[in-house]
């Protein structure tokens, strides 16, 4: 035996640290509780065809605000029209959104972010101080005047939601970047002649993923939230489409004489935005270092 053989063989092994990652999702209960109720409304968005057996913007003039029954599980509307049919097909529009609308921050606010915390300088306070700009808006508020500016419509609402998420994916990415540009690892990559441009996608970027991912499961939520808010004020999904928040605004009208057409829309949401928080706190608990004991 050597003596570097002797000396290695003198230090302790260190012992696994925490739990597997499968062992601590399935730990976190509410987590995971989420995460099945989220891939349930996938499953229900994506299938919607086969789930929903009516015509969802189909008008039935015989079941005027039918309560529910047999034939019509979560009733009828004020046309007709079958709740629970609209309820399923409202799924695909607002996940649609929350997804599309996130992904647009991310493609956005992560590049801007890395090049504010990489560049620094004259860049770093440019962007930080339009990002502050953005972010002393409101959130809802900004993406309601982006939708009326660019018209009443799905995609608009989409852009409009992604926009007013990018200043959040910009600091949050910013802040990432200082914070890892500076470690070893870093330092070793630039002294053995590494680019900026490799050294920020191949070392920098997988570092921060982590966070990235807590924030866009958050994200989404707040874009479910704000694509129903769009619709219930007009200016997101266009009827005879169907979406969850214009269906509460049409069952504003008729609370007293068929609240089943408020309950529904809105149980669904508020079951899909609690859903993306539960599994948004899991991923935190679950990147989160100090929780590995």
């Amino acid at each position: 035996m050597t003596s570097v053989d002797t000396l290695e063989s003198s230090f302790p092994v260190a012992a696994p640290v925490g739990q597997p990652w499968y062992r601590r999702i399935l730990r976190q209960k509410l987590a995971f509780i989420g995460l099945l109720v989220v891939i349930l409304f996938l499953t229900v968005a994506l299938f919607a065809p086969w789930i929903a057996a009516l015509d969802p913007n189909a008008t039935h003039w015989d079941a005027i605000r039918h309560a529910p029954d047999r034939m019509y599980w979560f009733g009828a509307d004020e046309l007709g029209r079958d709740v629970y049919a609209r309820v399923i097909w409202g799924a695909r529009a607002s996940l649609l959104a929350g997804i599309t609308s996130v992904s647009i921050a991310l493609l956005f606010g992560v590049p801007i972010g890395m090049a504010a915390g990489l560049v620094g300088g004259w860049v770093d306070l440019l962007i930080a101080r339009i990002t502050d700009a953005f972010l002393a808006c409101p959130f809802l508020i900004l993406a309601i005047a982006l939708a009326a500016f660019l018209g009443p419509s799905l995609t608009n609402a989409m852009i409009a939601i992604g926009i007013s998420a990018t200043p959040i994916f910009v600091r949050l990415t910013r802040a990432q970047v200082l914070q890892v540009k500076v470690e070893d690892y870093i330092e070793a990559a630039r002294s053995v002649g590494n680019s900026p441009w490799r050294i920020a996608w191949r070392h920098v970027l997988p570092n921060i993923v982590a966070p990235l991912l807590v924030q866009s499961s958050l994200a989404i939520a707040s874009a479910v939230i704000a694509e129903a808010s769009l619709s219930f004020l007009g200016l997101g999904q266009q009827p005879p489409a169907p979406s969850w928040g214009s269906m509460l605004n049409t069952a504003k009208d008729y609370l007293d004489q068929a609240p089943w057409m408020a309950i529904f829309p809105g149980m669904s949401i508020f079951f899909l935005v609690l859903a993306f928080n539960l599994v948004g706190d899991g991923l935190r608990d679950l990147f989160d270092p100090r929780s590995r004991s």
